[in-house]
């Protein structure tokens, strides 16, 4: 049975003293769960802005962790061994000679997205956007390891009484929830607001996130097991957005149509009905098309309803600040279940089989 509890694990202590070698699950080739394996490696050294973190918790992404592994990501390239794991948290166990804001023994959690440098896309806020980006896990060593050594500026101090766990499954969906939101502009308190796909990692997070802002908020799920447990979490209208009479009870639900609509599906009938859902004004936003990426679209209702279309890669720097405000206001999210880091193939197995509702974690 699936852990819904978000349980309090503790910090990874630190000392002055920072060992030589570490633990890390690494892979060597691409291919399925199997080729993970736990070796020595090296602990990373420290450069003069960045940090070195003893790594808490790690969270499974499905692009840059499952895609990657089996060599079908679409934008990634590996010098093997690789290590994997962008969205972590941890104990800041080392800093670098120009860094500042950052102590031994700080907790921190990391968000994935390096940005390297100004250009037109970083000095109007959208970083997300930007062609000189790495991300950590993919175009650099990740933190499905003891210890992982990121830019100072990608790390946030995380409020107190947040577990490890809850910090590394927010560090990075939740800093694109908070972009969503922003992109789109004025949702907030009484907004009305779709999260399709809402069992799934980004999803749940966005939809807790509109709850905890004070909209008002309808979820969907296509499997009926997801749909019971989204409910057991306090969401009250829980639809399928495949059946045929969705719009209509999105509509009474709100009594009128949707202010947004959230779809990182990419399903072509899931879309259409999310699109007959918004009411004059309203947007569509999508940061995800994890099952199709071609959908129909009505211009004719598009431009005379004034209905937008906003695409969100990621989170940004803002982003970021944004849903760490929010967390010291009181926002969370749910983490599935953990696994311990050596179970890493398991733990893998099951995000591909589909059954997780919210973050699977890695515990070093």
């Amino acid at each position: 049975m699936t852990d819904l509890m978000n349980t309090v694990a503790s910090w990874p202590t630190v000392s002055e003293h920072v060992p030589k070698t570490m633990n890390a699950m690494v892979f060597r080739e691409f291919g399925g769960p199997d080729v993970l394996h736990m070796e020595t490696m090296p602990v990373p050294g420290v450069r003069p802005d960045e940090i070195l973190v003893k790594v808490g918790a790690v969270s499974i992404g499905r692009l840059l962790d499952l895609v990657a592994r089996s060599g079908k990501h679409p934008y990634a390239s590996f010098t093997f061994p690789h290590i994997l794991g962008g969205d972590h948290a941890g104990t800041v166990a080392a800093v670098g000679a120009s860094v500042s804001e950052f102590k031994l023994g700080d907790h921190v959690a990391v968000f994935p997205l390096v940005v390297l440098g100004d250009d037109e896309y970083t000095r109007t806020g959208r970083s997300d956007l930007s062609p000189n980006v790495q991300i950590i896990g993919t175009h650099r060593p990740g933190a499905y390891a003891e210890y992982v050594s990121v830019p100072a500026a990608n790390a946030s101090v995380v409020p107190e009484g947040v577990a490890p766990e809850q910090a590394s499954a927010l560090a990075s969906v939740g800093a694109v929830a908070t972009n969503q939101f922003a992109r789109v502009g004025g949702i907030g308190a009484g907004s009305r607001v779709v999260v399709q796909g809402a069992s799934s990692a980004l999803g749940l997070t966005t939809a807790l996130l509109a709850k905890h802002l004070g909209c008002e908020v309808v979820v969907s799920s296509r499997h009926e097991s997801k749909r019971k447990t989204l409910r057991e979490l306090g969401f009250e209208h829980v639809f399928d957005a495949i059946d045929d009479d969705f719009s209509d009870r999105v509509r009474a639900a709100f009594g009128g149509g949707a202010d947004l609509i959230v779809d990182n599906l990419g399903a072509p009938l899931v879309w259409e009905h999310g699109f007959d859902s918004l009411r004059p004004g309203g947007a569509m936003v999508s940061s995800g098309a994890f099952l199709g990426h071609t959908v129909p679209l009505n211009l004719q209702k598009l431009y005379t309803t004034g209905i937008r279309v906003v695409g969100v890669r990621t989170g940004t720097p803002e982003s970021v600040a944004e849903l760490w405000r929010e967390v010291g206001r009181g926002f969370r999210t749910v983490r599935d279940r953990s696994f311990p880091l050596h179970d890493a193939p398991d733990a893998h197995r099951y995000v591909e089989h589909g059954d997780n509702v919210g973050k699977v974690v890695l515990i070093p």
